[in-house]
């Protein structure tokens, strides 16, 4: 009985502070502008199995305008491998928040792709918020 109770008592203090937990850093002005930016969209669609290999380019659009001078990405490889060929210059499109990957990708292969991890935190809005790390996997498919 003693042993529930204490287990109670402790899943009640996880969820009593769990907003905390999840907000991180985060200051108590929660807004569009305070927030870091985080990802809303890709190109291919994250655990996708089955893009076409054919595929030119890798995009990643965030929540908010984005610093787009200089080499302002994180593109990261999660291990050997898991990285596709790079096949044109990274850039960023007109309206700030999407991010255009050129690759060469093969068929029948899985990509893992990191955006800001670790110490790599240069996709960032304008005024310096580093975006919320995002991990982008996907498989392709046979081809032609």
């Amino acid at each position: 009985m003693k042993t529930a109770a204490h287990a109670l008592l402790f899943l009640l203090l996880v969820v009593a502070s769990a907003p905390n937990c999840l907000a991180g850093e985060i200051t108590d002005d929660v807004s569009l502008e305070a927030l870091p930016p985080s990802v809303v969209s890709t190109v291919p669609l994250c655990g996708d199995a089955a893009v076409d290999p054919n595929l030119s380019e890798i995009s990643v659009t965030f929540s908010k305008d984005m610093k787009v001078t200089g080499h302002c990405w994180s593109w990261c490889s999660v291990q050997e491998g898991s990285f596709p060929v790079l096949s044109g210059a990274t850039e960023f499109l007109e309206d700030n928040r999407t991010c255009v990957l050129h690759v060469a990708l093969e068929a029948e292969k899985t990509y893992a792709i990191w955006l800001n991890v670790d110490q790599f935190q240069s996709f960032q809005d304008t005024e310096g918020h580093s975006a919320v790390p995002y991990l982008l996997v996907f498989r392709t498919g046979q081809g032609e």
